[in-house]
């Protein structure tokens, strides 16, 4: 027997395509608002402590723009890799080694030396992005892997090799054994952009990075190639394009942004290398590339809702007492109600009726 619905693709949905993200954080308001009732809370606290209360201060705008920062940077990122085809699933990876070598050049840094030394930290932490992102790339290239197993198993060795820098060679010798670095001095910190609040110049590197993609991504010949080869390989390499040189270009840039985005968190709010930089920035960057509509332009609201999140689950667990997991559990509900929305824009269901496989093939 078959199944008695059938989706059939749609004509181009347009601007459906784009009210697809807003339907999606909508049911997933909605629904945010159930799980608090399930949990015992008041469904209109919540959500106002959850969304609204990060935004009452210029201090809560400032924290906005600090999460929003290497969401921002990876899934810009990976937008490049996913136009072209390309599923890099370890912009994780690729943030923590970024923050690893950028950590490494600032506990280098000559005291008194000045602030012109933050650009080789932030070089070094592209640099380690980028290098670990062509690890995927070369064994695609050369033995043909599946990049998205092994950039996400290389997620995992970057944490290990995390763990083994904080608790080995860049531990903190006066650090009471405490599995962190020593804390990185003032000439290897990133600029602060609002006084007395953590936004740094990382925000601004994140637009400038996502505006500059979206320039190249629309009016470059490099972006036409991308997007033809995700589209069409055959017809990309009729055309005379080459995969691999684009498979290597997208992912080293993909890499030295995520390492960007790890340089900029451990010298801005962080301070210093611990195990615990990342709450999953590169994971929750897959989302926000999906929601921003692989745009990186769109990526820039995509990013600011999933900051918000972030700071909205922190919230929650200091006023309401909510598990720290409710974060996540919003993050998952907005990429599955993303995937429901898209295919009722995408498909149409069609009601074909219960008929046996001997009948269908008739």
């Amino acid at each position: 027997m078959q199944f008695p619905i059938q989706l059939t693709p749609r004509q181009e949905p347009g601007l459906m395509r784009w009210l697809s993200p807003l339907a999606a954080i909508a049911l997933t308001i909605i629904f945010g608002a159930i799980l608090f009732a399930c949990l015992g809370k008041n469904p209109l606290e919540g959500l106002y402590v959850f969304l609204v209360a990060p935004l009452e201060s210029l201090r809560g705008w400032a924290e906005v723009g600090v999460k929003m920062t290497p969401l921002l940077l990876c899934a810009v990122g990976l937008v490049i890799c996913y136009r072209a085809n390309i599923w890099n699933i370890g912009a994780e990876g690729q943030f923590l080694m970024g923050a690893i070598a950028g950590g490494w050049a600032a506990l280098q840094c000559p005291p008194g030396i000045g602030g012109w030394f933050f650009f080789v930290v932030m070089l070094a932490g592209i640099a380690g992005g980028a290098l670990w992102a062509a690890v995927t790339a070369l064994l695609k290239d050369r033995f043909h892997a599946n990049e998205i197993l092994v950039s996400l198993m290389l997620v995992y060795v970057a944490q290990f090799f995390l763990a083994y820098c904080v608790q080995g060679p860049l531990q903190d010798p006066e650090g009471l054994g405490f599995p962190q670095s020593p804390i990185f001095v003032s000439d290897a910190s990133i600029p602060r952009l609002l006084p007395g609040t953590r936004l740094h110049l990382g925000l601004a590197l994140a637009l400038a990075a996502a505006l500059v993609v979206e320039l190249m991504m629309s009016r470059m010949f490099l972006g036409l190639q991308f997007k033809v080869t995700g589209i069409a390989p055959l017809a990309a390499k009729y055309a005379g394009f080459r995969p691999r040189r684009l498979l290597w270009i997208a992912m080293l840039v993909s890499g030295a942004l995520a390492g960007l985005a790890g340089v900029c968190e451990v010298t801005g709010p962080v301070g210093q290398l611990t195990l615990n930089i990342s709450p999953g920035y590169g994971f929750a960057a897959i989302i926000v590339a999906f929601v921003g509509r692989l745009s990186p332009a769109g990526c820039i609201p995509a990013a600011f809702v999933m900051a918000l999140f972030y700071l909205g689950g922190e919230l929650g667990q200091s006023r309401l007492g909510l598990p720290s997991s409710v974060t996540g559990v919003y993050q998952g509900m907005l990429l599955f109600f993303l995937l429901v929305c898209d295919a009722f824009i995408f498909f149409k269901p069609v009601w074909v009726g219960f008929s046996s496989r001997r009948e269908a093939l008739k």
